[in-house]
């Protein structure tokens, strides 16, 4: 009892759950989701890879399971599920997923259109020749080995890489407070960056992204951002890239004729694009387009149907490009592990650097190894050449005496390891031929070795190396050859150069739009009474009721003096209670909407505050983009916004809760872009009730018992704007309210 008591320690449950995280964080962070900046592998794909050429799965032999594989890396290497480990190897056999492919799968490994993979019992894998170039000098000290996870066996540290596998195939993750997102790209242009860095280790970013131009997306695509923002993004290592799918018209004769989407962007499921298209038809959001079919094969092909010849291509796809994925971003993340294991998000020059440096130190340790090789070899061969010149002595000592390895290594000098091979020389090996070939060899390693210590003395051979090396990846994997032709594309788009209407993207029909007072909104198809008796919640009532069509646009002003937009197609529709309006625009807790209209161009409406300030607005002010909306009326504490009438005539009449009448012309009433106003009628008690606008000629209405009354004789409440007025004629409402 004793000893377990001693064994028992206090922690602070705080710190302790602090630094366990921390760990769990790390691991996840070093272990799984973060790539290596030198060979762009994570670690399953490092014990992938490793596995493999420990199988000999090299382009040249044959297929072996991929359950054999998975099975080798999860019980040597890679202690977890074997349904993790066999997607990320599906997932390097993917010329959809993967810029080059590092495993040559056969059988199902998935589409484009989001299939699963068959079983790894169904399917087999090898490498491919970029992945054995990943490997390269594998078995020559090239690089760190550490044991694996039961300490039976050994795994690499990093791979060689003597191809740029992290810019070359990207690679993406999530880790723990941490994200990864590298876009592939093309290895000729890489290899290009590379070597005007080697060349000039001092370039400029816009000099290195001069050759790399941008991401290489495997499902190509067109990248419509500028030069200087994709320089901005690996300046920074992050940013948005804009991608577009790339479309053809196909001529069908007399005048018809159907759009071919023959590339989507990046990680895009085909198959979901075309269900979202069709979906889009279906409920007739996009009226230009009348149908979408799918006639991919190998290749894509996404078939789209305008609704007559007389559609602008060009328009039709700009509004499938805002409304679809066949316009995406891709968000570049360059969050690497560097060199000591460290992730920090990099530049493209920071990232290229450390691939050099890592090549740089993979050439001095190749070298190195094979200088140790060559050195051993010399030294063998010099016993052999002194062999062949005491021939009949070596053999008298071998056949008479008792320790020959010892009487060889004082009578000629030899060292124990030049004995020892002497004495496992086979005797078919004596032929003066050998001797012959012996000694070529011998002045042949002797020049190698000269060089190698060259190399290994000059830093600037050792840059010429690395380039040549460069060059010759550049030449096998670049795009002379079908794999490496560049299949993205950049052209510099301006979307809002199109001008795209809403009657483009909306099929125009007539709409009821009703708000509640609790500030539900709904909208019904078709002209519905406005005084119609419509169902609401319990508690609820009407509050604002119009007629618009789908393609308009819904302006709400506030009590707070705000404008907001809505588009009448993004209005619910159907038999419910619609949907709070504050989960489409941010009106405030504690303000309430006083009137809502269709927005009608080249307008300007008057403007009032419960205590009879305002102005007139220009229509261009009251037009915002944002949840947010836009503040055009100043109102002081205990104010409150009231009206918003739109001018239609040359006469402005005003009522407050005194039952007054001030009719002035509108013309008096300033035009400003933002205030609280002017006085427009002045009150003793109370304040604004309503307001009428209408011309001269015309007069202004209410409702009298009996019929609507049209007061034309003004002369009684005729003044000036910031007049009291005069009582209201006999007959007029007791609510104070004219018709409107």
């Amino acid at each position: 009892m004793a000893e377990t008591e001693e064994k028992i320690k206090d922690v602070y449950l705080k710190e302790e759950l602090s630094s366990r995280y921390l760990s769990y964080a790390m691991s996840t962070i070093v272990s799984r989701s973060l790539p290596d900046v030198r060979d762009g592998l994570k670690p399953v794909h490092r014990r992938l890879l490793y596995a493999m050429r420990q199988l000999h799965l090299d382009p040249k032999s044959g297929f072996k399971k991929c359950a054999r594989v998975v099975g080798d890396v999860i019980g040597k290497y890679h202690p977890h599920g074997d349904s993790s480990v066999y997607g990320a190897m599906c997932r390097l056999a993917q010329d959809f997923s993967v810029r080059y492919p590092l495993v040559d799968g056969q059988g199902n490994f998935g589409n484009i259109d989001g299939d699963s993979p068959a079983a790894m019992r169904y399917t087999e894998a090898r490498m491919t020749e970029f992945a054995v170039a990943l490997m390269d000098g594998l078995s020559e000290n090239a690089v760190d080995f550490v044991d694996t996870y039961d300490g039976e066996e050994q795994e690499p540290v990093v791979m060689p890489a003597a191809v740029p596998n992290l810019l070359c195939n990207g690679s993406n993750g999530i880790a723990v407070g941490m994200a990864t997102n590298i876009p592939p790209h093309n290895l000729a242009e890489v290899c290009d960056t590379l070597l005007l860095m080697i060349d000039k280790p001092d370039a400029s970013i816009e000099a290195l992204v001069g050759k790399l131009k941008g991401p290489d997306f495997p499902t190509g695509g067109i990248i419509i951002d500028k030069f200087s923002s994709i320089v901005d993004i690996y300046t920074s290592g992050k940013g948005n890239f804009r991608v577009r799918s790339k479309w053809h018209k196909e001529d069908l004769g007399q005048g018809q004729y159907q759009i071919v989407v023959t590339e989507i962007p990046y990680q895009v499921v085909k198959s979901k694009l075309i269900e979202r298209i069709a979906q889009l038809v279906l409920d007739k959001k996009i009226p230009l387009l009348n149908d979408v079919r799918d006639e991919s094969a190998q290749d894509i092909r996404i078939v789209l149907e305008p609704k007559s010849r007389n559609v602008d291509a060009a328009v039709l796809m700009e509004i499938l490009f805002k409304e679809t994925e066949l316009e995406s971003k891709f968000n570049m993340n360059m969050n690497v592990l560097d060199s000591d294991g460290v992730p920090r998000v990099m530049s493209i020059a920071e990232v290229c650097r450390e691939y050099l440096n890592h090549r740089l130190k993979v050439l001095e340790r190749r070298t190195d190894y094979r200088l140790q090789k060559i050195v051993a070899r010399l030294e063998i061969l010099s016993g052999y050449l002194i062999a062949y010149l005491n021939l009949d002595e070596i053999i008298r000592i071998i056949r008479e005496e008792d320790d020959p390895k010892d009487r060889l290594i004082k009578q000629f000098n030899l060292s124990d390891v030049q004995a020892e091979s002497i004495l496992n020389m086979k005797l078919r090996n004596l032929r003066k031929l050998d001797e012959a070939e012996i000694k070529t060899e011998f002045e042949d390693l002797t020049a190698e070795k000269a060089d190698l210590t060259d190399l290994l003395s000059s830093e600037d051979l050792r840059w010429r190396k690395i380039a040549a090396e460069i060059k010759s990846i550049k030449e096998k994997f670049g795009k002379k050859t079908k794999q490496g032709a560049r299949r993205t594309e950049f052209t510099e788009i301006n979307p809002e150069d199109i001008d795209i209407s809403i009657e483009a993207r909306v099929e125009k029909e007539p709409l009821t739009i009703i708000l509640s007072q609790k500030g539900w909104i709904r909208a019904m198809k078709g002209y519905l009474p406005l005084d119609e008796n419509f169902k609401f919640k319990d508690d609820d009532d009407l509050l604002l009721a119009i007629h618009a069509q789908t393609t308009d646009k819904i302006v709400l002003f506030d009590t707070s003096g705000k404008f907001f937009n809505i588009n009448a197609c993004d209005i619910p529709t159907g038999r419910g209670f619609g949907q709070p309006l504050r989960l489409m625009i941010d009106v405030g807790v504690n303000e309430q909407v006083v009137d809502m209209f269709v927005y009608v161009a080249k307008s300007s409406y008057l403007i009032a505050s419960n205590v009879g300030y305002g102005f007139i607005v220009d229509d261009n002010h009251i037009i915002t983009q944002t949840r947010q909306g836009r503040r055009i009326m100043n109102v002081a504490s205990g104010e409150h916004a009231a009206f918003c009438r739109r001018v239609c005539g040359d006469m402005v009449a005003f009522i407050g809760d005194n039952r007054k009448i001030l009719i002035c012309k509108i013309e008096e009433v300033p035009t400003i872009a933002r205030g609280r106003g002017v006085c427009l009628q002045k009150y003793k008690d109370g304040g604004l009730c309503d307001i009428q606008i209408f011309n001269e000629k015309d007069g202004f209405r209410f409702n009298r018992s009996g019929g609507i009354a049209n007061e034309t004789d003004l002369l009684n409440w005729l003044g000036h704007r910031a007049q009291i007025g005069k009582l209201a004629p006999f007959g007029f409402p007791k609510s104070g309210k004219f018709l409107q």
